[in-house]
């Protein structure tokens, strides 16, 4: 099953494509749309991104961020595409790009990790999180008739693997900085620097493996059943914080939680943060979660744990509290209720806890079950596919479309538009 994104997505015929997630998962896709008879073009603004894509049809922006919006218009009126895909839509050159598209009827499909995990990204047209076109009304919903989807097939992505690609693409960019002088990514990804977070990364993951293992135990226990609420933490720099919440970052959530949680919370309950899996390079919360816990009185019933088997913690968890991170969504899954603290996609009346923090604590209440498994199945239908961006794409397909059709689409796709000028760009 692919999503209804991905269907319109493929009903299109001239598509420009900007970054993409590290790794190869942008030239798989090109693949499938042209084989499906697609004119596809591509981006790339550094040397990470030639390392994982390349071709005739790659175009290469070389100039200062502030000239980019002058050289994407001309490259749209010269190339005509009628799609736009890219990933990540808070990106700045990505920002710069999706208004001018709109404005010549483009349509903007765009990637994003996936709200359902593991083993999708999410695919929208228009914009993903809190830019969703889904319905936030649960009438909408209640309305849809059940129906059984098919389980996804695994992707098997590792930690090793992102770690893998992560360095590679640094190395790349770090290769071709005399190409590319004026790119700068929305993060810092200094070669030898990025090399020794995700080796400090992979230090993290087995030390705290060995310093949580009672805690697994501890947690899982039937004495703590419904007696903790979870707070899952995001990676630091993730839009969904920096754009789509009122936080700075990770430390204002924790210090609004922890704050709450010492004023409101039943005296018999604990609080357990979970750190995200992929900010193990870059965060660690050990110093300042103590810090903080015992200046609000509450160290003895708070607890930060980084490698537990998140299905058990949603399940024996009171409530969870979350900015908007997808852990709702499995927590909803499990039928722990669930409070959101930013704008969040499955923030639907009825479905979430429809109040302040500091009365969550209280009375968290319960999940409707029928109305979360009607959301989640039009959520998968429509934005999901089964796929990693760092390992396998079991959900993207390899088209059989006849070659003589294919030819014929892309001929008419591609004449008569020229595609020399924006190359000269420098």
């Amino acid at each position: 099953m692919i999503p209804h994104s991905l269907d319109h997505l493929l009903s299109r015929q001239r598509t420009l494509m900007l970054q993409g997630p590290m790794g190869d998962f942008f030239a798989r896709l090109a693949q499938t749309l042209r084989s499906n008879g697609q004119a596809v073009w591509k981006i790339n603004f550094n040397g990470g991104d030639d390392l994982f894509f390349s071709g005739t049809d790659v175009l290469r922006f070389h100039q200062p961020a502030a000239y980019f919006a002058e050289w994407f218009a001309h490259l749209l009126d010269d190339l005509q595409p009628d799609t736009l895909v890219l990933f990540g839509q808070s990106r700045p050159l990505h920002a710069m790009a999706i208004p001018l598209a709109r404005a010549r009827g483009l349509a903007v499909f765009v990637f994003e990790e996936g709200y359902v995990r593991p083993d999708y990204v999410t695919l929208e047209q228009g914009g993903v999180n809190a830019a969703s076109t889904l319905p936030r009304d649960a009438a909408y919903y209640r309305a849809r008739l059940p129906e059984t989807l098919p389980a996804p097939q695994p992707t098997h992505q590792t930690f090793g693997q992102v770690a893998k690609i992560a360095i590679r693409y640094a190395l790349a960019c770090r290769a071709e900085r005399r190409t590319y002088p004026h790119y700068r990514h929305h993060r810092e990804i200094d070669t030898v620097a990025e090399g020794l977070r995700w080796v400090r990364g992979w230090a993290r993951k087995h030390w705290h493996h060995w310093r949580e293992r009672k805690d697994s135990a501890f947690l899982a226990a039937p004495e703590q059943h419904k007696r903790f609420f979870l707070a899952p933490l995001q990676v630091w720099n993730d839009s969904q914080i920096v754009v789509h919440s009122r936080y700075g970052e990770m430390g204002d959530f924790i210090d609004e939680v922890l704050s709450s949680f010492s004023l409101h919370a039943p005296a018999d309950t604990l609080l357990v943060f979970k750190h995200h899996p992929l900010d193990r390079p870059y965060s660690d919360y050990t110093a300042s979660i103590a810090r903080r816990a015992e200046e609000f009185g509450v160290a003895d019933r708070v607890r930060y744990i980084h490698d537990q088997h998140l299905p058990t913690l949603l399940r024996q968890a009171r409530g969870v509290i979350t900015v908007n991170s997808t852990t709702g969504l499995q927590a909803l899954f499990h039928g722990t209720p669930v409070i959101t603290l930013g704008d969040a996609v499955y923030d639907v009346e009825d479905l979430v806890f429809d109040g302040e923090l500091d009365d969550f604590w209280k009375n968290p209440g319960t999940v409707d079950a029928a109305l979360f498994h009607a959301f989640r199945n039009h959520l998968v239908t429509e934005t999901q596919l089964n796929a990693s961006f760092y390992a396998d794409t079991p959900g993207l397909p390899t088209y059989a479309m006849s070659s003589s059709t294919a030819l014929s689409r892309r001929l008419e796709a591609t004449s008569p538009i020229p595609r020399a000028r924006p190359q000269s760009a420098a």
